[in-house]
């Protein structure tokens, strides 16, 4: 029985035979690809010039001297190590109404071969504040809050210089991205015994304005760049930057929203951070290419393409052209 089998951590289809899950053998689809050179910016020392060219051309940057302690990104790697190598049981009954919840796979398919080898702890930031929070989890609580005011303070930074390239005035600012309003992720994917016919993480853009990633040493991680697929190799000590879609929407697309995916892998468990930041929940986005909307009709009209069509279809629902041929 090999370790992916023996693991009962992990969630049960996950633990299908091989032949269950496999019985078709593929050639393999998710070959590994050339490898990208991300550009290294010193945050406290930014190379404006690179990072704007960045935003237009890659849609992600590599952060170094970011003021995130070592032993606090250590820690918080392995409480949430630990609490998802509990028992899959426990975690789906401890947490499914908490401040911090447990996922896993893919909840818009039932088809197993379109599920994400993944599993993961999700946190949204405002609901650490409350008291529940704390009494149920309070290592992790007290470490996420630490670490989320850390990239809020990146996020922060970022956006304020790339503000002064998008001519963005201090209301707009302020407004685009609201600190306050963070998400936080855990992911853990689990060993695969077929990776050549599963993803860690399907291939999507971000629903944010900037997210802020912080990774192992295992690797995975791939980008969409010239129509070619690209791997991001792990760098310690460095993070990890790509823009979201709502960023593409307040550049006019002059920023690119980074098509990314995770591969899955037969040889070891991949373990990373994710920090999601947003705009204000109400707050409208304008753009000369986009219609207006809000933050929260985004992610309703995510949900609703979820539910109909079984992935994200994104800013193509709200391009304008869109909205003049339906007339």
């Amino acid at each position: 029985m090999d370790q992916a089998t023996a693991d009962l951590s992990y969630p049960p289809l996950f633990l299908t035979p091989r032949s269950h899950l496999d019985p078709t053998p593929q050639p393999t689809t998710f070959q590994p690809g050339p490898t990208l050179q991300v550009p290294l910016l010193d945050l406290q020392r930014l190379d404006t010039d690179l990072l704007f060219q960045s935003c237009k051309t890659l849609g992600l940057i590599r952060l170094t001297n970011h003021g995130v302690p070592p032993d606090l990104s250590d820690r918080l790697f392995a409480l949430a190590k630990e609490i998802l190598s509990r028992p899959f049981e426990s975690k789906v009954s401890e947490l499914a109404d908490g401040a911090v919840k447990y996922f896993w796979g893919t909840p818009a398919t039932l088809n197993l071969k379109e599920i994400n080898w993944l599993e993961g702890l999700h946190v949204s930031v405002p609901a650490l504040s409350s008291p529940a929070s704390e009494a149920e989890f309070g290592e992790f609580r007290n470490l996420a809050i630490e670490y989320c005011d850390h990239m809020a303070r990146i996020a922060r930074t970022l956006f304020n210089t790339l503000a002064i390239d998008l001519n963005l005035d201090e209301e707009h600012t302020a407004a685009y991205l609201s600190e306050s309003n963070g998400m936080f992720r855990a992911y853990r994917y689990p060993i695969c015994p077929n990776p050549s016919s599963y993803l860690g993480m399907e291939a999507h853009t971000d629903s944010s304005v900037l997210t802020i990633l912080n990774e192992d040493d295992i690797g995975g991680l791939q980008v969409l760049h010239e129509n070619a697929w690209f791997n991001i190799m792990p760098v310690p000590g460095t993070l990890i930057v790509n823009l979201g879609d709502l960023i593409q929407v307040i550049s006019d697309d002059r920023y690119n929203s980074v098509k990314h995916r995770v591969l899955a892998s037969r040889g070891a468990e991949r373990l990373s951070l994710g920090y999601f930041v947003f705009p204000q929940e109400d707050t409208v986005l304008h753009s000369s290419i986009y219609n207006p909307f809000t933050l929260k009709e985004f992610r309703a009209q995510v949900q609703e393409d979820i539910m109909k069509t079984g992935t994200k279809v994104g800013l193509k629902q709200f391009k304008k052209e869109k909205a003049v041929l339906s007339q």
